[in-house]
């Protein structure tokens, strides 16, 4: 299947940035379960670059495993920018990784609101001592389909990020 071969091959650039720079990534997911820690510890080795993954489906979970503050969720829901910057912060805090990726999304067929759709998915990457980057991303397809290429997307965002922590260094 081509998507798998992406996301192995992603995963292995990923894994040769992390290492040659001596940097640790860490997870924190919601709407995809773990799939992104999953992509990049089916690489042998990984644990030299991969540190950790959280797995916060629940707003109990960011709260206690991330640190994500009340306030935020209830001001802004768990499928924001404002909770994805957290998730991300609270992945490096909690961690000894140098790097982290956060996502939460609704990849449904249920959980919509007026506001956020089904395939609205928040995705923050950062690289410690450095600012964070955020992207909103409005996908298609089903449940499956959203939580795929939200994989791909976290992925690509992070060997992005790699590349100018590169260039600046």
């Amino acid at each position: 299947m081509l998507v798998s071969r992406d996301i192995e091959h992603l995963a292995l650039q990923i894994g040769s940035a992390l290492k040659s720079h001596g940097l640790m990534l860490a997870t924190a997911e919601s709407c995809t379960g773990g799939a992104v820690a999953t992509a990049v510890t089916d690489i042998a080795g990984s644990s030299k670059w991969f540190e950790r993954g959280f797995i916060t489906y629940s707003n109990e979970a960011k709260r206690e495993m991330l640190g994500v503050a009340q306030e935020t969720l209830t001001l802004y829901g768990a499928v924001s920018e404002a909770v994805v910057r957290e998730m991300v912060v609270g992945a490096l805090c909690h961690s000894h990784a140098q790097v982290a990726l956060a996502v939460s999304g609704i990849a449904g067929p249920t959980g919509s609101m007026p506001d956020k759709p089904v395939g609205t998915v928040w995705f923050a990457w950062a690289v410690e001592r450095r600012q964070c980057v955020v992207r909103l991303h409005h996908l298609s397809g089903n449940r499956a389909d959203i939580r795929i290429q939200s994989v791909c997307i976290a992925l690509k965002g992070i060997l992005e990020l790699l590349n100018q922590v590169t260039e600046v260094a």
